[in-house]
Order: C-alpha cells, then structure tokens, then sequence
C-alpha cells in the first residue's frame, strides 16, 4: 500500500507542475519586474492593506500566489485526512494556493521591504508587487532596503528585472549568511525536497539567477541581528541552513513575520503536518514550536508569508498544538 501512496504521488506531482506551472520558467521568464497590466477583474481587488505598528507605517504587498500538490506542504499527513480537511475548509483537494505577502515598513525615513517575492520564478501569478507599489504612489526606486529572510525563490525572485539588472535599484539588499553560501555560493543538494529532479535544477538555477544583479553588494547578516532600528531578526533555522524571522517593534507594538515556518494554517498551523521543503525537518520542527509559544504566550500580532491575504493574525495555543486566528480587517 505503501508503494502504491507514493507512485500515486509521484504521478500527481508530474501531473499538476506541468499544468499549473509547479516547474519553474527557465530563460528569460525569471523575475519580471514590469508584469503586464492588470486586468479589469485583477484591479478590482486589493493587493495592499495598511496598518500600524506603534509609530511604524506597515503595508502588506501582495506579489500574488504559489501552489502546488497539497501534500508537498503536508509531507506526513495521512492522504484521506488531508484530503477531508482540505474539503472541511473548502479548499481544493488538488491544489494547493499560497500567498506571497510582502510587507514595507516606513521608520527613520527609510522605506524596507521584507521579502522581495517571487517574480515569475515559480510560476505566471507572481510578480504583482510592482503594480501594488505603484497602487501606492511608489515605484522600486523608492525602497531603500530590502531584506529577505531566506534565499528561496518566491523570495528574492523579484531582485532582478527581465533585462537582468537590480529591480530596487537604489536598495541595500541583506540576506542570511548560512543560506547565501548553501543557496548561492555552492551547488546545493536539493535531494530532500519532495518534488522531481527538474524542479530542483531550474529551483536551485533561480535563486543563483535572482541574486545575480545584487551579488556584488550583498550585505550578509547572521540571525539574531537587529538589521535597522525597530527591525530584529530571530534565528529561525530548518527549513533553509539560515532562515530567519523577523520582529517589526515601536514601543509597546510588536509585529512578528514568520516566513516559512508554515506554509497554510490548515495545514501547518491548524494541524501540525511537516512541510515538504523543509531541509532538516526535526530543527524546523524545533523552530516551528519555539516561535509558535513565543506568538501565542506574547499574544503578537503575527504576518504569515504565505497565509491568506493580507496573511494577519494571531496564534493561538490549545490542547492538540495551535489554532491560527485571522485579525479583523481593519478600513
């Protein structure tokens, strides 16, 4: 039976990335810069929400959506409980959709992107951040920071335009130290990913392709690191050798960005099946439960990356883990 889960997988996997884009582009279609025009229907809906944290201005940017197979995000999930509580919640049972919520804080004068997004390096829906900066009075010459928490694709694929230069051009770019030299300085084995052998070349091909425009003048940081005044960094380590999360603080308000430690809380947060991707799945355990206490004892307000727009909400604790609570939406 066994067996036959996993072919029944494998053929499921095959199947979906070839028709939802799960493959990533190769060539010239990584990172656009400039997406097309929004159709009636995209412009019809937001794809910014701001809000506030103690004096810090905050605005949640969509760059727009990723997916995949469900159990790529729930790797050791039963297949018929995954499929009941993807149906309990209303959610296809074979496709997964993820969010890809940037946010930019203003503080100091400085305007600071978490997350660059993904671009089109993980398929045609992403690379919407640039129409809602603009949604905003701002263009990419009005970001003078940019930091991301780890080296994935649907995280720096937006760094570089379509022509090959620096997306922000005017932004000093930070990223992990351990993940820069695993993802970027070295062929990375990708082995422990759930995915087919062609994924991981075009996925490893698209960071080192991504970051090309900023490699001369990358600023590495370790994690634990306060990156600029009311900006901290917590080590956050598992799912890549040097992810972390951060913590956005004025005053008494905290906002607390949890980048992959979970990628949907049905799955990861509302039940506690392992991501896929995770490299070391016991230490992004590990990670997973010590951040999720901090959340839920310190009642912080919390920004999943890839949690439903605008990606806010809380943790709470309970008896079998954690329960993810949506904010209410604030006009």
């Amino acid at each position: 039976m066994g067996e036959i889960t996993l072919n029944r997988r494998k053929i499921m996997l095959t199947a979906a990335s070839a028709v939802t884009g799960l493959i990533l582009p190769v060539g010239t279609a990584f990172a656009q810069a400039a997406p097309a025009a929004p159709t009636p229907a995209q412009a019809g809906n937001a794809g910014h929400y701001h809000f506030r944290v103690g004096d810090i201005s905050a605005t949640v940017l969509s760059d727009g959506l990723i997916g995949g197979p469900p159990w790529v995000y729930a790797s050791d999930a039963p297949e018929a409980e995954l499929q009941e509580v993807l149906r309990r919640a209303f959610l296809p049972t074979d496709r997964l959709m993820l969010n890809i919520n940037t946010l930019l804080v203003e503080t100091n004068g400085r305007r600071i992107l978490l997350e660059a997004g993904a671009g089109q390096t993980m398929g045609p829906q992403g690379g919407r951040i640039f129409e809602n900066l603009a949604a905003i009075g701002l263009a990419p010459e009005d970001i003078d920071v940019v930091v991301v928490s780890h080296t994935h694709p649907d995280h720096v694929g937006n760094l570089r335009t379509a022509d090959g230069g620096k997306a922000f051009p005017r932004a000093a770019v930070f990223a992990p130290r351990a993940d820069w030299d695993f993802f970027v300085r070295n062929d990375p084995d990708l082995s422990y990913m759930p995915v087919p052998e062609d994924f991981r070349r075009n996925f490893a091909a698209a960071i080192k392709r991504s970051v090309e425009p900023v490699t001369s003048g990358i600023e590495l940081y370790e994690a634990g690191e306060e990156i600029v005044p009311g900006l901290a960094t917590l080590p956050a380590f598992g799912h890549t050798p040097g992810m972390a999360n951060f913590l956005v603080h004025s005053g008494s308000d905290q906002l607390l960005l949890t980048a992959d430690l979970a990628y949907h809380p049905i799955v990861n947060v509302d039940r506690p099946w392992l991501p896929g991707p995770d490299r070391d799945k016991d230490t992004a355990l590990a990670s997973r439960r010590r951040i999720f206490d901090m959340a839920a004892a310190d009642r912080l307000l919390v920004l999943g990356f890839h949690y439903p727009f605008p990606g806010l909400g809380r943790m709470l604790k309970i008896d079998a883990g954690y329960a993810w609570v949506p904010v209410n939406w604030q006009f």
